[in-house]
């Protein structure tokens, strides 16, 4: 069988300048190729392995993992203005996460050790974060990357916050959130605006769905009960990459009270599921 492009999110197709998103299913041994063009790529296995190979000579085997739940993974960066080949290793789902450039960085393999992970919050406001895409890990032009794992139960991405620029509002990065759930069940997202630039987002998720978040406040991502919920962020914008995080002022006094409490136990999500 053929590779297939389950989701293909481009920046026109979401009304947007930079920031995009693509999915691709394979059986053993398929492949996918395609030309990066204008575009910056972080291949992601989401299910599986696959090796990454471009015309220029660069290759990397990326080990992957079962599922999202599995832990972190690998990942490989692949540059503007290359060929890029994806072979899948068993049955795989890859993301190529990515961002409208214009710099040529040097391809670059990321192993599953130098990924940071980050267990952010307390109480039902703990999650994980795996930071394999974002400054000071990951050499790119626009590009910012990650992915958060919260206990079913748990919210996440909350605080409300966003990452416009604090001294005249501007919106400097386009967020897209790929979820999964486990088992099947349901997750929701809120995305609010500003009051200049409302967006009145309250939606059930489900694996495989896509929200996006072209400015202002949004949060929190929420976990249904027994349902673990897994979503990557992909985000680009016009100015420095740089992963400017506001809170929103009304709902900022919660991270004071995570001092008291204790990480959620069932944190780290690690090989073979929850520790």
């Amino acid at each position: 069988m053929s590779a297939r492009v389950v989701t293909d999110l481009t920046p026109e197709s979401a009304g947007w300048a930079y920031s995009g998103l693509r999915i691709v299913e394979l059986d053993d041994g398929d492949t996918y190729a395609m030309d990066t063009a204008d575009t910056e790529l972080i291949t992601v296995p989401l299910k599986g392995s696959c090796s990454v190979s471009t015309a220029d000579g660069d290759r990397a085997e990326l080990a992957g993992r079962a599922d999202v739940f599995d832990g972190p993974t690998d990942v490989a960066y692949v540059p503007i203005g290359t060929r890029l080949t994806v072979t899948a290793v068993g049955k795989a789902r890859i993301a190529l996460a990515s961002a409208r450039a214009t710099t040529k960085m040097p391809f670059r393999y990321v192993p599953v050790a130098d990924v940071p992970v980050e267990l952010r919050g307390a109480g039902n406001c703990s999650r994980q974060v795996h930071n394999f895409g974002v400054p000071g890990v990951l050499d790119a032009d626009r590009i910012i990357a990650c992915e958060v794992l919260t206990p079913g139960g748990n919210w996440s991405s909350y605080p409300p916050h966003k990452h416009d620029e604090d001294r005249d509002g501007e919106s400097v990065l386009e967020e897209v959130y790929y979820f999964e759930v486990a088992n099947g069940g349901p997750g929701y997202q809120r995305v609010y605006g500003t009051p200049e630039r409302p967006i009145d987002v309250l939606t059930e998720v489900r694996s495989g769905e896509i929200v996006l978040v072209p400015h202002g406040w949004h949060g929190p991502s929420m976990a249904a009960p027994g349902y673990h919920l897994y979503y990557l962020n992909v985000m680009a914008g016009p100015g420095a990459r740089a992963w400017l995080i506001r809170d929103d002022p009304e709902h900022a006094w919660v991270r004071d009270t995570w001092a008291d409490q204790p990480i959620d136990p069932r944190l780290p999500f690690t090989s073979g599921g929850v520790a």
